[in-house]
């Protein structure tokens, strides 16, 4: 099974094509939900509340599963579609794309809105750095005080990363770990005694 996906490091933003004097601004942004997307969209026309179309597409999921593309006003198909094949073309989810269009007042057509609007999202997601990630699985142990020394040995031995930790009679951990030590790790926890431990779903 696959564990890692494609995704750009950080956002990219501001990067300009013109066009028969129409200006298209490019934005590229990690995104982890729709939440995300809506956020970073919400800030976008909020900067650039004069421009003509904010068109954009997102991928959500190891295989983009989750996707959207938006003409936001264009003539259909046009603007979204292109950009969405841009994030297909190089192979990244998790990634919300927006072309900002200001209009110069010559009308480009669809095949010109189509190319460019194309253009718009490679240039910005050429100059963005693609990096892999592994899917992370995130677990809740709970245990006796006295064993919290075997336990973060444990953890540590096995790249484990700590999002919270209580300690008091009954100590309650939860941490992350790479989806590919996930059986790993469960038998070696299955291992020990007076040992509550759940992967989330």
């Amino acid at each position: 099974m696959e564990f890692v996906y494609h995704t750009i490091r950080q956002k990219t933003e501001n990067i300009l094509l013109k066009e028969k004097g129409s200006k298209f601004i490019g934005f590229a942004y990690p995104v982890a939900s729709e939440e995300d997307v809506r956020i970073r969209l919400d800030e976008i026309v909020h900067a650039h509340p004069k421009a003509t179309h904010h068109c954009y597409a997102y991928r959500l999921g190891l295989n983009g599963e989750h996707y959207r593309a938006n003409d936001d006003g264009e003539p259909s198909g046009s603007a979204g579609l292109p950009i969405y094949n841009q994030l297909l073309a190089h192979q990244i989810t998790n990634v919300l794309v927006v072309v900002v269009r200001y209009f110069g007042g010559t009308k480009l057509g669809v095949g010109g809105l189509v190319k460019t609007y194309k253009e718009s999202a490679k240039l910005t997601l050429d100059t963005t750095e693609i990096v892999t990630r592994e899917l992370q699985a995130t677990f809740h142990i709970i245990f006796d005080y006295p064993q919290q020394n075997t336990v973060f040995t444990l953890l540590s031995k096995n790249d484990a990363k700590i999002l919270d930790f209580e300690a008091s009679e009954k100590c309650h951990i939860k941490a992350q770990i790479k989806r590919s030590q996930k059986e790993n790790i469960s038998e070696q926890m299955s291992g020990m005694h007076y040992l509550s431990f759940q992967f989330e779903e």
